[in-house]
């Protein structure tokens, strides 16, 4: 079988556990100090209120816009390129006297007026408050019911220490990926909510492989102590992690610098969530099972005694 590294002898991952808990722990209070500070920038999706895209011949000078829309009114518009230098996104919160084709006509007129330049309308978005509001709980209820679910996939495959680790390992990832788009103020819509989930399970299967190697060399090695068993047993899987990671970053990545600017936002959540996630598979969720006080007795299956089974050992 080919493998991307295959090492001539166990690699010491466990001896960096202290260095990676300290780092872990300083990301995720400033994640969680980002969150309570700025907390997200939420998207049209979520907030509700229009979204009117523009094309100009020329490329846009993005203050002349502002300053137009502001004198006619629209001083919160966010205003924004997309795409290109010539494409111009811009956002507005739900407003009481113009809605949907009017608001994009008036919006368009601000525009032209300000800048004095030929405009094209190329699209127009309307999403009222009450859908956002929907959306937002659906979004934030999707994540919590799929961390339960796992949850309780993960109590029922592996011994609670373990499972203990695989879940805290991704509620790390997710609150680290989500300080990041709160301190960079990146747009928060329903694609980032998808990636955030497709982050999940990525992670938890690249740890479901890490254990379920574990939970075999603790019954197989049975003189070596747990942090040999660990150190060996993700030593063991390092090819196909590597492997695994790397052709899915070339793709995300691909996504990330070709896929233009509506996919943007995706492309970047899986980029942090799959750094994100092999990291903590290794200095997280398994270190998290060797701090609970993880043995190999605990792994070990049950034994059954048998009816009669005395009688059947005696001469």
């Amino acid at each position: 079988m080919f493998q991307l590294m295959k090492a001539d002898k166990t690699i010491d991952f466990m001896r960096w556990s202290k260095v990676a808990f300290v780092l872990s722990i300083l990301m995720i209070a400033t994640a969680i100090g980002t969150l309570s500070t700025k907390w997200l920038n939420w998207g049209l999706d979520f907030t509700g209120g229009t979204l009117i895209e523009v094309g100009f011949e020329q490329p846009a000078n993005l203050e002349q816009i502002r300053g137009a829309l502001q004198a006619e009114g629209f001083g919160d518009a966010t205003v924004q390129n997309f795409g290109s230098a010539r494409e111009v996104l811009v956002r507005l919160r739900p407003r009481e006297d113009a809605t949907g084709e009017k608001l994009g006509n008036q919006i368009l007129d601000a525009i032209k007026l300000g800048t004095g330049e030929q405009v094209e309308m190329r699209r127009i978005e309307f999403v009222g408050p009450n859908v956002g509001d929907e959306l937002t709980e659906a979004g934030g209820l999707a994540i919590i019911v799929s961390l339960i679910c796992i949850l309780i996939y993960v109590s029922m495959r592996f011994e609670w220490r373990l499972a203990a680790g695989a879940v805290l390992a991704l509620t790390h990832d997710v609150i680290i990926t989500l300080g990041i788009f709160s301190l960079l103020q990146i747009e928060v819509d329903l694609t980032i909510v998808a990636a955030l989930l497709t982050v999940v399970g990525y992670s938890l299967n690249d740890t479901i492989v890490v254990f379920d190697r574990i939970r075999e060399n603790f019954r197989k090695m049975r003189k070596g102590e747990p942090v040999e068993v660990m150190n060996n047993s993700i030593t063991q899987t390092l090819s196909r992690t590597l492997i695994t990671s790397a052709t899915t970053l070339f793709v995300v990545i691909a996504l990330f610098t070709q896929g233009g600017a509506m996919i943007h936002g995706f492309a970047l959540a899986l980029l942090l969530g799959i750094t994100v996630g092999t990291y903590s598979s290794i200095y997280v969720a398994s270190a998290l099972a060797l701090k609970l006080g993880i043995q190999r007795e605990h792994l070990m299956p049950t034994q059954v005694e048998k009816e009669g089974e005395e009688f059947d050992e005696m001469p």
